[in-house]
């Protein structure tokens, strides 16, 4: 329910110093953010940067001949537009929403007059940025080098991490896209790891049954891709639910 939504569902939103926070809290707005919804197109100049809360975005890189690929995903740990304010009028890619929920959008004049401030969210945001360059050059790495099954349980535990819920609305065809791989090698991947009580698939639907044993089949990408976050991005101060920091009695 959109009453249960505040910024401090997003960490980055969580970790800000509360003068920092505060600054930028009267410009935040509460948005819905619906599956398919395309946030922005390559080469498109955004008005706004989006925090998600319980969606997630993905970012995809279009071909020449129509195809695509997910370059990286935007949970409620991290945000959709960091080229806006290092310096790029423009976004290089497609970003999409992947799991419908809710989230924040922010102008980027506001975003950037505060990373110009040079002060700890200037920081934040570039720790935010390195790590998301470790997500998307792990993610080509996987892609090229890894098996259907083991980028499908990097994908799952991902999605899992982000959602907190071991429900997954998705179908196998727009996971195949994400992973730019044909739909049968999806189907198969999904199909093994159904035989081995990791996961129930069915139509829309895919729930996981057994998170240890992805965890002990996805290959180290996976594990980067999260130490990583973890290590740049460990402090998170707590806000009360209206949005307000918690302050010591």
């Amino acid at each position: 329910m959109q009453s249960r939504q505040d910024p401090n569902q997003n960490q980055l939103l969580a970790a800000l110093l509360d003068e920092e926070f505060d600054r930028i809290s009267p410009h935040l707005e509460l948005i819905p953010l619906l599956l398919g919804d395309v946030l922005s197109e390559s080469g498109a100049k955004p008005d706004y940067v989006y925090f998600p809360t319980t969606a997630i975005i993905s970012i995809h890189y279009l071909l020449e001949n129509g195809g695509s690929s997910e370059i990286a995903g935007v949970g409620n740990e991290g945000m959709l537009g960091v080229s806006l304010f290092m310096g790029g009028s423009t976004t290089p890619s497609r970003a999409v929403i992947q799991t419908g929920g809710f989230g924040f959008r922010l102008p980027v004049r506001i975003l950037a007059e505060e990373f110009d401030r040079a002060g700890p969210a200037m920081r934040m945001l570039l720790r935010y940025t390195q790590a998301l360059l470790t997500h998307m050059s792990q993610t080509a790495v996987c892609n090229r080098h890894h098996s259907v099954e083991q980028q499908l349980c990097r994908w799952l535990l991902l999605t899992l991490d982000r959602l907190g819920s071991g429900e997954l609305r998705m179908t196998q065809e727009l996971i195949s896209n994400m992973l730019g791989v044909r739909r049968e090698g999806v189907t198969e991947a999904a199909g093994r790891l159904q035989v081995r009580g990791f996961i129930s698939s069915r139509r829309g639907h895919i729930t996981v049954l057994d998170r240890v044993g992805l965890e002990g089949e996805v290959c180290e990408c996976y594990g980067v891709v999260k130490k990583e976050f973890a290590r740049l991005l460990p402090d998170v101060r707590q806000r009360q639910p209206n949005g307000l920091p918690v302050r010591a009695s």
